[in-house]
């Protein structure tokens, strides 16, 4: 079966780190860009961020750009997201995606339909 697993979410303070993992299973994620994005209730889903095949290229929602750090684990066959100086508007459900096809570009989020999904892991930020 493939498919991609989050974890890694959970409950911090603000200010606090957490760090996403994106797990495939079923097949190798060396061929695919993959993008993390996240959805707040009543809001839509937005890109948070996205890596290349080679890993050379990152893209950062300007929301997250400096707190958040995107890589991946070819070994590992996972990808990973780094978040720091996390703030409560960072409340939401993170999703990874896997896309044979898409660049990661400025427009990753919304100008491919991704492949693969994983089912979430909700991150809440909350004194």
């Amino acid at each position: 079966q493939l498919q991609l697993v989050e974890s890694g979410g959970g409950l911090v303070q603000p200010g606090g780190s957490l760090r996403l993992s994106c797990a495939a299973s079923g097949f190798t994620l060396n061929y695919y860009v993959i993008g993390w994005f996240r959805q707040a209730p009543g809001k839509e889903r937005e890109g948070v961020s996205c890596i290349s095949r080679s890993g050379g290229r990152t893209t950062y929602a300007d929301s997250v750009k400096g707190r958040f750090t995107i890589s991946r684990d070819y070994a590992k066959n996972t990808v990973y997201l780094q978040m720091n100086s996390l703030k409560p508007e960072d409340t939401a459900v993170y999703y990874c995606a896997a896309d044979l096809q898409a660049l990661c570009g400025m427009d990753f989020a919304r100008r491919y339909e991704y492949d693969y999904w994983g089912q979430g892991t909700q991150v809440t930020v909350s004194s």
